[in-house]
């Protein structure tokens, strides 16, 4: 099982839509496979049209606001020491985070179908936010499906549902996180297919939503490899994209136009959320060696029981606390074209701490498990090492998290 150079990974599946014959797939109800094969046929017509194209790319550049900024971290880098440390900084795009590419890219092929009804899924609160937005801004009724537990601690978000016209679902049942929240959300579309496109928030569930969600989110590498080539002239000889991991999204298209350079060169590392310190309970299937199962439509590394079952997880950052993740990331790594590792709760709080306390961003505890990583080797670097994090969303919406554990008001 390797990589094939020059094809896009989210392409590197075979006729079953399994990735190196052993993650993926299509394992969905008899009543999906059609409304699946129908979405699955328009994708592939409109990601190789030439009018579709031109009008995402207005839409990311005009309504998202492409390109978001690549900065150094020059404070940062010289408290640390060793490596430098860089920070691609999606959050500045419309809303706040990443997610407004895959829920704008939605809402237009929602519009090609002929729908006027889109659902979707959240956990941070941030696909919810933005499939809102794009819902409002292409004149479509929204539906988000968010487990209890996430609506308490990510109101913020919530408010902003509301906000644009979106009526929120709450889901009650399991852990009443984003699990359940994309459980539900399936189930919802099951029996309302024929009106209704469904967005599912990550690179997870049946193939054709991870093939969206990563060509979607694709942009932010193909804007930042024109960013480090302009910076650097060309793309550095030890160069380390680090990026937080809980479906998968913002990884699969932070690197996406980086996968067919050699490893030594440009190494991946996905950051997992190791939950709370001294717990058994964490979201991170991969850095703990789960074993493959079947969720959401999927085979993938997942957090389960000896019976099998579907383990609970925990992670102070709702957008990572997902006991699955992406087939294209369980591919990657048994590949080896990318790392994973974790980071505690108390670790990305600290990261999130160090990072506003030397430079003027404040990144969501999401990519703050990123930072922790970055934090933890850069001392260990060269100098002429570039450490590029995806800093993929703002801090607004862990206002009450961060102020509660440490006193922080945003």
């Amino acid at each position: 099982m390797k990589i094939r150079k020059g094809i896009p990974v989210i392409d590197q599946h075979d006729k079953s839509y399994m990735y190196g014959g052993k993650f993926g797939g299509n394992f969905i109800p008899e009543t999906l496979k059609k409304p699946v094969e129908d979405l699955t046929i328009l994708f592939e017509k409109l990601r190789k049209n030439k009018e579709f194209l031109k009008q995402r790319d207005y839409y990311f550049k005009n309504y998202v606001g492409a390109p978001t900024p690549f900065i150094k971290l020059n404070n940062l880098t010289n408290h640390l020491g060793g490596a430098q440390i860089w920070a691609k900084v999606v959050a500045e795009a419309n809303g706040g985070a990443h997610k407004i590419y895959n829920a704008t890219v939605h809402a237009l092929i929602c519009k090609k179908a002929g729908k006027k009804y889109i659902v979707g899924d959240t956990g941070a609160g941030y696909a919810g936010k933005m499939l809102s937005m794009a819902a409002k801004k292409f004149g479509l009724k929204c539906k988000i499906f968010m487990g209890a537990k996430d609506i308490e601690r990510q109101k913020p978000n919530c408010d902003a549902m509301k906000k644009n016209g979106a009526e929120i679902v709450p889901v009650h049942t399991g852990s009443k996180t984003l699990v359940d929240a994309v459980s539900e959300c399936m189930r919802y579309w099951v029996s309302n297919c024929d009106t209704t496109h469904m967005c599912v928030g990550s690179t997870v569930g049946p193939n054709i939503f991870i093939k969206i969600c990563a060509w979607s989110t694709a942009q932010i590498s193909r804007e930042l490899i024109v960013q480090v080539k302009k910076e650097f002239g060309k793309i550095p000889k030890k160069m380390k994209l680090i990026n937080c991991v809980g479906g998968g999204s913002s990884a699969l298209g932070f690197w996406n136009s980086f996968m067919d350079y050699n490893k030594n060169q440009v190494e991946m590392i996905g950051v997992e959320a190791g939950g709370p310190k001294n717990s058994k309970l964490h979201a991170a299937p991969l850095s703990t060696n789960a074993k493959v199962g079947i969720l959401h439509g999927a085979a993938q590394y997942v957090i389960q029981d000896k019976e099998g079952q579907i383990s609970n997880t925990a992670s102070i950052s709702a957008g990572l606390d997902y006991p699955g993740i992406s087939p294209v990331h369980c591919f990657l790594k048994d590949t080896k074209r990318a790392r994973y590792t974790s980071a505690t709760d108390e670790e990305a709080l600290h990261s999130h701490q160090l990072v506003t306390k030397f430079e003027n961003i404040s990144p969501s505890l999401e990519p703050s498990h990123a930072f922790a990583e970055a934090i933890k080797i850069a001392p260990k670097l060269s100098k002429d090492t570039v450490i590029i994090v995806n800093s993929c969303g703002d801090a607004k919406k862990d206002r009450d998290i961060l102020k509660k554990r440490l006193g922080k008001k945003i």
